[in-house]
C-alpha cells in the first residue's frame, strides 16, 4: 500500500458561493462532507420545483461555470445556517439562510457577481437530507496536491486548490497516481472510501480564486497534456470516522 498525508479538508456551504477550510470533520459512511453544498442558489430559467425540493442537475443552479467572479467568494460557517460571505469586490455579508430576509440578502449580494447577460439570480434554496452536489448520491471528492503540482509545472505556475473546489486534498503520492483507484478503496485515518469515478472539470476551473478573473485555460491544458480532462475523484464513505490534516492516507 502506498502511503502519503491529508493535507487540506474543504467545504462549500452553498454551491458554487464560497468555500471554508476546516480543521477537521467526522465522516458519516453513505454521507457526503456534512455542510457541504447544503445550499444552491437557483437561477430565474431552472427547472428546480421550490414547492417539492429533490436534487437537481448543477445546470439549475447559479455557478462558475457561468461566472469566474463567483469563484473567488469565501464562505465561514457562523452557526448552523448562518455565513459570513467574503469578496475582493464586495462588502461582507453574515446571512441567515434559514430566514427569508437572510436568503433575499444572499441573492442582492450575489447578484453584482453574477453576468446580466444569463438568467437572474431567483432563490436560495436547499433539499432536506440531500447535498446539492454535482452527483445525485452521497459521494465526497478527493484530490491530489501532487497532480495539481505536476499540473501547474506544465505553465510555471501555481495552481489554487480553491480553483477545484474538492473536499480531501492529500499530498506525498506520485503525481496522477489516483487514476487507477477506481473500483478500489482507500483509507484516511480511521476513514475507509471505496473509489466511484474521476471528476470531470469544467470552465470555472479557468478562473484565479483570489481575484475572480480567468487566466488559465485549465480544461485545455489538461487535454493537452494528459488526453483528458480530469482532476480528483468521487469516493463513497464506507468506514466513517473523524479526520483532520496530517493524518495518514494509504492506496492500493
Amino acid at each position: 500500500m502506498a502511503a502519503g498525508r491529508l493535507s487540506s479538508i474543504v467545504r462549500h456551504p452553498v454551491k458554487s458561493i464560497g468555500w471554508e477550510v476546516l480543521d477537521r470533520v467526522t465522516l458519516t459512511p453513505g454521507q457526503t462532507l456534512p455542510g457541504d453544498r447544503a445550499w444552491a442558489v437557483t437561477h430565474a430559467a431552472t427547472r428546480f420545483d421550490a414547492g417539492n425540493p429533490a436534487w437537481a442537475p448543477k445546470l439549475n443552479f447559479v455557478r462558475g461555470w457561468g461566472s469566474p467572479a463567483l469563484m473567488a467568494v469565501q464562505a465561514e460557517t457562523l452557526a448552523p445556517d448562518r455565513y459570513r460571505f467574503t469578496h475582493p469586490d464586495r462588502p461582507a455579508l453574515d446571512a441567515d439562510l434559514s430566514s427569508d430576509a437572510g436568503r433575499a440578502a444572499l441573492l442582492t449580494w450575489v447578484a453584482p457577481l453574477w453576468p446580466s447577460v444569463r438568467p437572474d439570480p431567483a432563490a436560495v434554496v436547499r433539499v432536506p437530507g440531500q447535498a446539492l452536489t454535482d452527483r445525485s448520491e452521497p459521494l465526497v471528492s478527493v484530490l491530489s496536491l501532487s497532480s495539481l503540482a505536476h499540473l501547474g509545472s506544465q505553465i510555471g505556475q501555481d495552481l489554487s486548490v480553491h480553483r477545484f473546489r474538492g473536499n480531501l486534498w492529500f499530498d506525498g503520492l506520485p503525481p496522477w497516481a489516483e487514476r487507477d483507484w477506481i473500483g478500489q478503496e482507500i483509507t484516511i485515518g480511521p476513514v475507509r472510501l471505496a473509489v466511484q469515478d474521476h471528476i470531470g472539470r469544467c470552465r470555472a476551473t479557468h478562473a484565479d480564486p483570489d481575484t475572480g478573473r480567468e487566466d488559465v485555460d485549465i480544461m485545455g491544458l489538461l487535454d493537452r497534456t494528459y488526453g483528458h480532462t480530469d482532476l480528483g475523484l468521487f469516493a463513497r464513505v464506507i468506514t466513517g470516522g473523524t479526520i483532520a490534516p496530517g493524518d495518514p492516507v494509504t492506496a492500493p
